[in-house]
């Protein structure tokens, strides 16, 4: 059972649009276009002013307009259209699992992930993992794929980034506002809200968590809270922040999301057949089965193997640095009674996080999950033989580590005005179609004259939220006196945009190792090109904050002013309006780093194509005519390999890039440039859908952990 907090919204709204209040606390609306269409006509301002968050919408919000809504016929129809599809989508009988798998349409898999990205108005993500995490849920309605999803609420979220007048982020803190959120309470079989606990330590007080509900379509989240009474206050800050803190805060937080999930779902009476652990920080999952499975009456050996049997486990992170470690004693510590419980000793416990294995000094939460899970996966080709190379240890031929190239959900990420697109020229089927190679083929017939028109309207809708939302650059002129001097209101410039987390290893600043060079290729009058830059460092990484600053500082140059931006405050929304607005998607990490990447998907569905180094998933994707590969020399030193990749991108722009978008026929299209894009659409959308990752997962690792 949960509270019902949408019932106050429903005695606001007018009967005849009162399940409006049904509508916006299900998630599901935030893939469809047709209800953020409604909630736009309800209020253009105040869908704006309400960081489109269409709970805060209808609060904000008057009666009077309500009232005027419920009598409007235009409004109704579009309403009326909405719920029966929204109805009849929760509804459906014929999705993937229940037409091919039928076999698992009724078993549950448990998928803990320490952030998710569903909405920007939820802001329980950082980056990638969390997008990844919201995309995999979204496809789980889709595919009609019985996962049940643990996380943590985190009460005020990642940071807010704003960069001040020296050109340095500021990172501010906003606490959510959950009677402005759709999450409601569990609540116990006594009527009061749920609340499980575990021991921190053997010295410390017991953590109590609150557990908390969102929907999305047909999948649940849990959401768990430490921010209570019942707490000691540094207990209280343990689901506070996503990633802050030192490391021991870290490790309180992935014990409490490992171990409290556990339980959170056995209060639930939540019985899983299959366990995924997205990425290390769920990895204590494993050991919270162990000690339960024990007390059940299983000896160590039988637990031991059913849980490797029915275990999942994603990794995320070619960088050894990324995977979390904690000292042994550390360990030993927290895990007292846990140890006790499984009566093993405490050197057996901590083998199994050990690393390396055979003198190892850390307990590493990678090692442990490696160990615990039989099915374990990488997020590309490329990275899983990174992957296999860092952790050759842990394999053997039966148990090897595959690949499941990361995919996105199509529905969230592609513009309105594409859709519409699609809609007329490809099928008005096609989302229902999305795996279907030879449908995709139509995209080749698209007239040129439709796809360059709707080229540029993307192009003018982000240069409109840049003149208008936007502060370019804090200097001694307005923003109006920027924008007339050209910042991103030039229609016939080629607009590049880098937008990702600004770690040092993507290289955000690779463009700038000959800024004389740069400075020439942007600053001709017949082929003008400009640059949009956004991202967030974490805010204890001063490396990424001073690439942050040293983009602003170009940005104010003279050899640049008025061609380059860097775009503040990187959320979901504003990444969906870079990937549609942008002509080219840059990534230049320094490889092998990235482990997949999602970003270049997105650009390349919405007709933007890929400038990428040969890395993640690009070494999939590119096939030589759908976009441009950086081939990074790997074997040199770091300064030389910087120095010949960006040569190579410099030449790559002057020579192939900016001609071939400038050469254009008796009509002003470029018709050569239009083919790239047709190309990348045919080759992204079928393969790099997030509907093909999910297939992949069902069968390649889901379905042989049910069999077990």
């Amino acid at each position: 059972m949960f509270t019902d907090e949408s019932a106050e919204l429903r005695k606001k709204l007018p009967e005849r649009i009162s399940r409006l209040a049904d509508l916006v606390y299900d998630l599901w609306w935030s893939s469809s276009e047709e209800a953020r269409s409604l909630f736009r006509s309800i209020s253009r301002h105040h869908w704006w002013t309400s960081d489109h968050n269409p709970i805060r919408l209808l609060q904000d919000i008057d009666s009077e307009r309500l009232a005027l809504l419920a009598a409007d016929n235009a409004f109704l129809a579009k309403y009326d259209a909405l719920m029966e599809f929204y109805g009849s989508d929760l509804l459906r009988k014929d999705r993937f699992v229940a037409t091919h798998h039928p076999e698992i349409a009724h078993k549950t898999i448990a998928y803990f992930s320490a952030e998710y990205g569903i909405h920007a108005s939820l802001p329980i993500y950082s980056g990638g993992l969390g997008i990844l995490a919201g995309d995999h849920v979204k496809t789980a309605h889709d595919m009609g794929l019985p996962i049940v999803a643990v996380g943590f609420l985190y009460p005020y979220g990642y940071f807010e980034q704003h960069i001040d007048s020296e050109g340095d982020q500021i990172a501010e803190y906003r606490h959510l506002v959950t009677a402005m959120s759709p999450l409601k309470k569990v609540i116990s079989k006594d009527g009061e809200p749920l609340i499980i606990s575990l021991q921190l330590g053997e010295e410390e007080s017991k953590l109590h968590l609150q557990i908390w509900h969102i929907t999305v379509g047909n999948v649940t989240i849990y959401l768990m809270d430490s921010d209570l009474d019942l707490n000691a206050t540094s207990d209280r800050e343990i689901t506070k922040r996503l990633y802050g803190g030192d490391t021991l805060y870290r490790l309180r937080q992935e014990i409490a999301l490992g171990v409290g999930g556990v339980r959170a779902l056995s209060a639930l009476g939540i019985t899983a057949d299959v366990w995924h652990a997205n990425e290390g920080h769920a990895s204590f999952m494993l050991v919270e089965r162990l000690r339960q499975e024990v007390l059940a009456g299983k000896s160590i050996v039988d637990a031991l193997a059913h849980i490797r049997a029915t275990s999942v486990f994603t990794t995320h992170t070619p960088v050894p640095a990324g995977h979390d470690a904690f000292s042994p004693e550390i360990i030993a510590d927290y895990f007292h009674d846990t140890i006790r419980e499984i009566g093993i000793s405490k050197e057996e416990f901590l083998e199994l996080g050990k690393h390396p294995p055979e003198s190892g000094t850390v307990f590493n939460m990678t090692a442990l999950a490696l160990r615990m899970s039989e099915h374990r996966n990488a997020v590309s080709m490329k990275h899983r033989d990174v992957t296999r190379a860092m952790w050759s240890e842990y394999e053997n031929d039966s148990h090897q580590i595959i690949g499941v190239t990361n995919g996105i959900h199509i529905p969230t990420w592609i513009s309105h005005e594409l859709d519409q697109l699609f809609t007329q020229e490809i099928a008005s089927d096609w989302k229902d179609r999305l795996l279907d190679g030879e449908m995709w083929k139509k995209v080749f017939a698209i007239p040129d004259e439709k796809l360059w028109e709707f080229r540029k309207d993307q192009s003018r809708s982000l240069q409109r939220h840049i003149i208008d939302n936007l502060r370019l650059t804090q200097i001694d002129e307005s923003e109006s006196e920027l924008v007339t001097r050209g910042a991103f209101c030039n229609p016939y410039a080629l607009t590049i945009g880098f937008a990702r987390r600004f770690a040092t290893y993507k290289r955000a600043t690779l463009l700038f190792k000959d800024p004389d060079r740069l400075a020439r290729i942007l600053n001709r009058k017949d082929r003008p090109v400009q640059i949009i830059f956004s991202g967030k460092a974490h805010p204890a990484d001063k490396e990424g904050k001073a690439l942050i600053k040293e983009i602003w500082e170009y940005a104010c140059d003279p050899l640049f002013r008025g061609k380059i931006v860097f775009l503040e405050n990187y959320t979901m929304h504003s990444a969906k309006l870079l990937v549609q607005g942008v002509d080219l998607w840059m990534n230049t990490p320094r490889p092998p780093m990235e482990a997949s990447g999602t970003s270049g998907m997105k650009a390349a569905i919405n007709g933007v194509p890929n400038l990428s180094v040969m890395d993640g998933w690009w070494c999939e994707g590119y096939n030589g005519t759908n976009g441009w590969a950086i081939h990074s020399p790997v074997d040199e030193p770091v300064e030389i390999q910087d120095m010949l990749d960006a040569k190579e991108i410099y030449r790559l722009l002057e020579e192939e890039i900016i001609p071939l978008y400038f050469t254009r026929d008796l009509q002003d299209i470029p018709k050569g440039w239009l083919d790239v894009i047709k190309e990348s659409m045919y080759s992204v959308i079928p393969n790099f859908t997030s509907e093909r990752m999910m297939k992949q997962y069902i069968e390649e690792l889901y379905i042989p952990a049910m069999r077990n």
